[in-house]
């Protein structure tokens, strides 16, 4: 039988698969990553892994003309989007698959930086974040989007009413981190520093609260991709 592969393009080298690799490994996935520092994107083909995930990153999808890489990154979801070609997006990612989906990316009414639970939306155990339900999740991003046509959405929070959507079983966006490993949280803490004192976010509160949390994510977040990678065709 040939493995089936993932392409996981990545835009910061902290911001990986983490937990996520474990399961795409035991669910007969060759991860690939993809960076988009050193790769041309515009070179990959949209339809060739039988997983596409975008992975976050700190730039944002209006900031085309400073980074183009998002406009490549955009067309590339755009052509897999329309043949319905499995395709997750975490932070960035999700942001990137809205715009391709024709949704508008902008900035948020605040920074939401931190963790907290999803409000998830009422399909009970249909829902594929079932498993993250009261779960704390980490948060880490300043824009938004408007929920593209034909999607539903799957969960909330109080500053960002859009933190997940899905398009039938394929198409999975999330605007929060679920797979964030503690062990390597402080790669975060670090990397985004200049973020954080700008936010006036206290590093201390962060590390504190991935200690308490980030264990429980691990587990669930891990059983969310689980259960999601299952219910795709074929």
């Amino acid at each position: 039988m040939t493995q089936r592969t993932v392409q996981a393009i990545r835009h910061i080298g902290f911001e990986d698969l983490g937990s996520f690799e474990a399961p795409l490994r035991d669910a007969g996935y060759r991860i690939e990553y993809v960076d988009v520092a050193e790769r041309d994107i515009g070179a990959l083909d949209p339809l060739g892994p039988d997983l596409l995930v975008v992975l976050g990153g700190p730039i944002g999808v209006y900031e085309d003309e400073a980074y183009p890489v998002v406009s490549t990154e955009i067309r590339l979801l755009r052509a897999r989007l329309e043949a319905d070609l499995p395709t997750l997006g975490i932070c960035l990612g999700a942001q990137l698959m809205a715009a391709a989906l024709g949704a508008k990316v902008y900035p948020g009414p605040a920074k939401e930086i931190g963790w907290s639970a999803l409000v998830l939306s009422h399909t009970g155990e249909l829902n594929p974040l079932a498993a993250l339900r009261d779960v704390p999740v980490l948060h880490w991003h300043g824009d938004t989007f408007d929920l593209p046509d034909g999607c539903e959405l799957l969960a909330s929070t109080p500053i960002c009413q859009n933190q997940a959507f899905a398009r039938g079983l394929n198409v999975l966006g999330l605007q929060f981190h679920p797979e964030v490993l503690g062990a390597r949280f402080e790669h975060w803490l670090l990397g985004h520093a200049s973020e954080l004192a700008a936010a006036g976010i206290s590093p201390i509160t962060l590390r504190g609260d991935a200690h308490r949390h980030s264990g429980r994510l691990e587990a669930a977040g891990k059983e969310t991709l689980s259960g999601w990678l299952a219910m795709l065709p074929g």
